[in-house]
């Protein structure tokens, strides 16, 4: 017996397959290309998402050997906040807006004036932020009425999927929290905002807990996929819930920080807790009956890509990040502000931009890897201090995502926080997450805690050198001041 679970990604799909002791049997990812038409655009095509999802699950499926009968249960994880806009026979009418697209700006301060922003953090929880669905929906009404005047149907990425495995429109909590159009506390819509955004309810999927059972591969999926038709679909989660999942960070005391394109700092809530200034975003867990805070940095991992992409192409990331271990602690005064697509947390301002200060003669290639490093380091801090003003017991961090499998990179960030961090056995990320929340959903195990318990283990802790916690202390002070005084020339 098996689970699988299935990871949209920003940059491609990825496929898990795990048996009941949660140990991976196979995994399979296809990519995609990203889309900037314009400055801060980021856009997708939705049929590359389901495309990809088809040439993954097709290999997964051959490699393993394993037969699509003996797959008990599908969940489904993806970017977050993304727009899918279907017309009324279920065709994508335009490509998908992205979690990472600014261009919403003035429909998100023209939706706060209209509703009310006491009324949209009482209800959200969550200020009305750019990344968010709801800006994205509007800016459609506002900017290409003909393909609004088709709309019928909004979901988000991982839905989609969903859509075209099952043929069901449906969302789970975890991830429809992030569209700015969702009554966090009572984890259904938000039927009041939409109603005075005359945004029709219609347009919106029904809403499950993220382990429960949402509809069956059918017939022309099976054909598409290999997958056999008839096989349970759960819920699933947004990425970054779906990923804490997979971490084992289902209760407090727990937080994972997550290195992927972008950047996460994760708790698990018993009950819905806000940064009185908003920095961070309370959204449901994909524990049912939870909530979880999260600080978001956009560009982690992904100004690390950036970097390559554009200075050093030909160079394997690995011996940057070798080449970087010759430079001492703090780049020898060059940092780097690592904001190169808008901020989140802890600025909500879409107009932050990159930039290295401090360059001098003296600074080498491997200097400016290491701000980049040190530079993500911090940003994952800001978040991480706002946690800890809340009031969260962090007893314990695990680190994810790709850029944790360097152990430089862990060793910088522990000794930026202070704190030890660790690594697990499972590094599949928000796949391996939703492929337990299916084994949850369809009886494997009885709840989301005791489905973790039974599959997950520490590989690594990476503690802080205490010589070296200081110097990073005062890395942070500098970092901190950079934002602020550049602002102005933003």
């Amino acid at each position: 017996m098996y689970l699988l679970g299935i990871d949209v990604g920003t940059s491609g799909v990825k496929a898990v397959l795990i048996d009941s002791g949660g140990q991976v049997r196979a995994s399979a990812s296809e990519s995609y290309p990203l889309h900037t038409p314009k400055p801060l655009w980021a856009e997708q095509n939705p049929d590359d998402w389901w495309n990809a999802t088809c040439k993954a699950l097709q290999t997964l499926l051959a490699t393993s050997g394993v037969a699509p009968e003996a797959i008990r249960g599908v969940g489904l994880s993806g970017q977050m906040h993304g727009s899918v806009f279907l017309d009324e026979r279920g065709e994508v009418i335009r490509p998908a807006l992205l979690w990472c697209d600014q261009r919403t700006a003035e429909e998100c301060a023209w939706m706060t004036e209209r509703v009310g922003e006491a009324k949209v953090l009482q209800t959200t929880l969550n200020p009305v932020l750019t990344g968010f669905q709801a800006g994205k929906i509007l800016w459609l009404r506002n900017h290409e009425p003909s393909a609004y005047a088709r709309l019928c149907q909004v979901l988000l990425p991982k839905d989609y999927i969903r859509y075209r495995l099952t043929g069901e429109y449906a969302t789970e909590v975890s991830d429809a929290s992030g569209t700015a159009l969702f009554d966090v506390p009572q984890r259904d819509w938000a039927y009041e905002i939409l109603d005075t955004l005359e945004l029709p309810r219609e347009w919106f999927p029904k809403v499950y807990e993220s382990p429960e059972v949402t509809g069956r591969v059918h017939a022309q999926a099976s054909q598409a996929t290999g997958l056999a038709e008839g096989t349970p679909v759960v819920g699933g989660g947004g990425d970054q819930a779906a990923g804490a999942v997979g971490t084992g960070v289902v209760r407090e005391g727990i937080a994972s920080v997550a290195l992927g394109t972008s950047g996460v700092v994760f708790a698990h809530l018993n009950e819905p807790r806000v940064d009185p200034q908003y920095r961070t975003h309370t959204f449901c867990h994909a524990v049912p009956g939870a909530w979880h805070v999260m600080g978001v940095m956009l560009m982690a991992g992904g100004a690390l890509q950036w970097y390559h992409d554009t200075f050093a192409p030909d160079t394997p990331y690995e011996t940057l990040i070798e080449e970087s271990a010759t430079v001492p602690s703090g780049a020898e005064g060059l940092m780097c502000l690592p904001y190169l697509s808008g901020e989140r947390t802890p600025y909500p301002d879409p107009n932050a931009r990159g930039a290295f200060v401090g360059m001098t003669l003296a600074h080498k290639r491997a200097h400016f890897t290491r701000a980049v490093l040190e530079a993500v380091a911090c940003g994952l801090r800001d978040s991480l201090e706002i946690l800890k003003a809340v009031g969260l017991p962090l007893a314990e961090l695990r680190l994810t995502g790709g850029g944790a499998r360097s152990a430089l990179w862990r060793q910088i960030i522990a000794n930026t926080f202070g704190q030890a961090v660790h690594t697990l056995t499972a590094e599949e990320g928000p796949a391996y997450g939703v492929a337990l929340l299916a084994g949850v959903g369809t009886g494997v195990w009885r709840s989301v805690p005791e489905a973790c318990e039974q599959t997950l283990q520490i590989a690594e802790r990476t503690e802080p050198e205490p010589h070296l916690v200081q110097a990073y202390e005062q890395v942070y002070i500098r970092y901190r001041q950079l934002y602020p005084t550049l602002k102005p020339l933003f």
